[in-house]
This record gives C-alpha cells, sequence and structure tokens, in this order.
C-alpha cells in the first residue's frame, strides 16, 4: 500500500529554505536534499505558493517564506498539499451485499471523521518553528 509523504517533503522543503537563506535554492538543489527529482519539489512549492506559505519566482532560485515559520502551522501544510484528503481511508471495495462489509464501514467513518477531526486540532497547535527547534536541538544533541 502506497501512502503520501507530501506533507514531510514540504515541511521539509519550508525548513530548508529557512535554514538557507543566502544560498541558491534551485529546484534541483531542494531535490538532492529530499531525493527526489525536480519536478516533485516544484509542484511541492507551487501548491505551497498558492496556500501563500511561499513565495518564489521562477527562473530566480531565491524563494522565501511568504509568512514568519511562528505563523506557518503544521495543519497549513496539511491542506496546501493534501486539500482536503483524509488521513483515514475506508475500503470502498467490500461486498455490498454483506452486512458485515456496508455496516461496519458506515460505522468506522464515524470514528474516522472524529480521529481527522482531533488530528487537525492537534496539525493547528504545531508551527514550522516548533518543528525547526525541534531540528535544532537534534542537531546539537548529535554534535555533543
Amino acid at each position: 500500500m502506497k501512502y503520501s509523504t507530501k506533507v514531510s517533503d514540504a515541511v521539509h522543503i519550508l525548513a530548508f529554505i529557512q535554514l538557507n537563506p543566502v544560498d541558491f535554492l534551485s529546484s534541483t538543489r531542494i531535490a538532492e536534499s529530499l531525493r527526489t527529482n525536480p519536478g516533485c519539489v516544484r509542484q511541492l512549492m507551487s501548491a505551497l505558493r498558492k496556500a501563500g506559505l511561499l513565495f518564489s519566482v521562477k527562473g530566480h532560485p531565491r524563494p522565501t517564506l511568504a509568512k514568519e515559520p511562528s505563523a506557518i502551522t503544521l495543519l497549513d501544510v496539511y491542506k496546501a498539499v493534501e486539500g482536503d484528503k483524509p488521513l483515514l481511508h475506508l475500503d470502498t471495495h467490500t461486498n455490498p451485499e454483506c452486512g458485515v462489509g456496508i455496516y461496519i464501514q458506515l460505522s468506522l467513518q464515524d470514528y474516522f471523521n472524529r480521529v481527522q477531526k482531533t488530528a487537525e486540532e492537534e496539525m493547528k497547535q504545531i508551527t514550522l518553528q516548533d518543528i525547526l527547534d525541534r531540528y535544532q536541538e537534534k542537531v546539537t544533541k548529535e554534535s555533543r
């Protein structure tokens, strides 16, 4: 089963930009850090730009954050790159003639909705600055 790493990669891009403010940061350079292709980076940067989280100009490798890191939440990033896609998904291929197959999915959706709401409330509380601070703690601890 394939899962999305868009949020993780988008946070990586924002952090990379914030941590390298004077460097030339082409999509190729950022892609090297993510170990992905530049096209993927450009797609994510486009989504972040449309969401008002990033400033960048085609042909000028100097992207910048559109807001302070303390004003960018994990939910902002999630919504920018995943839209309204839920965290958990039902199996829609169960047997419609089976009573369990129908009603277990309907019952489970109620709980999936609750999990989604709780996760989004938590993501509202986590900022890019929090992530950068944790990053710095780990770098400092590792260098000792």
